[in-house]
This record gives C-alpha cells, structure tokens and sequence, in this order.
C-alpha cells in the first residue's frame, strides 16, 4: 500500500506540474511494479496536437517502450483521475493488471472534461449512435483476417 501512495501521488503531481501552463490538461498518470517506475506521462492533447495524448496513453507507451513490450501484465497504473472509456481500452489492450485513480469521471466532468456522452454511445448500435456511420468492403477485409488468422507468423495481441 505505501507504493500505491506513493505513485498516485506522483500522477497527481504530474498533473498538478504540467496543467499550470494552461495547455497540458489536469491529468497525470504512472505505470510502475512496486518501487520501479516505467512510464509517466500527463495530458498532451493540444500541445502535441494529438486527441489521444492522455496522460494514461503517454504513461503507457512510455512503459512499453521502456520495457520493449506491448503487454504490461504485472504492472499498474495510477492515474490522477478515473481513466476515460478511450483511455480504460488501452489499459485492457496493454493488460495492466491495476488501476488506481484518484479523482472520478465525476470529478473530471465538473472541471469541464465531460465524457458523458462517449460513455452513452458505446452500448448503441451504430444505427442508434450520434456519429454517422457507414460500412463498405466487408468481404475484401475479411479476406484480410482470415489470412492474418492463417500466417503461422502473427503473434497474439
């Protein structure tokens, strides 16, 4: 328990650091394995000009290329603020097996970072989503994945 205080309160200080200039957002975030830290990171959405520069997706590549790996089982990572659903994928993609947060969606909502609407979309169907949407050349990328399921070379995600 005394690292996890100790990592969210670095992902809070990582925040608290880069959010004064007024472009990074509040957010911070550390991937770490007990004592070792292996990835931090904090918003760089509009200075990076890039909408999925969240501090949990900085951290994350950070540890991953630390480590030279795409999977970060027995690690976890703590994030100043509960993750976002885009930012919550990408801890499951990297198979984190943790995530401690401070503050709460919530939180983030009053502080004018309001993912409510994201979070509704994602049970709809996409003929009952905001965002239209329309699908063309099935049959051409099936083709593709089923020879990706067939090369004896690709490897597990």
């Amino acid at each position: 328990m005394t690292n996890d205080i100790v990592h969210i309160t670095q992902a809070i200080k990582l925040a608290a650091e880069h959010s004064t200039d007024g472009v990074h957002g509040p957010f911070g975030a550390v991937v770490a394995r007990g004592d070792a830290v292996v990835g931090e990171g904090w918003n760089c959405v509009v200075d990076g000009r890039d909408p999925t520069a969240h501090a949990e997706i900085v951290a994350i590549r950070k540890a991953c290329e630390t480590l030279g790996t795409h999977v970060l089982s027995g690690y976890t990572i703590f994030c100043s603020c509960e993750p976002c659903p885009m930012c919550l994928a990408a801890i499951y993609w990297a198979k984190l097996d943790r995530v401690v947060y401070a503050a709460t969606r919530d939180d983030a909502a009053e502080a004018g970072f309001n993912d409510a609407a994201i979070y509704d979309e994602i049970p709809r169907g996409w003929d009952k989503r905001t965002l239209p949407a329309a699908q063309l050349g099935r049959d051409e990328s099936l083709e593709v994945l089923r020879a990706w399921k067939s090369n004896p070379l690709h490897r597990e995600y």
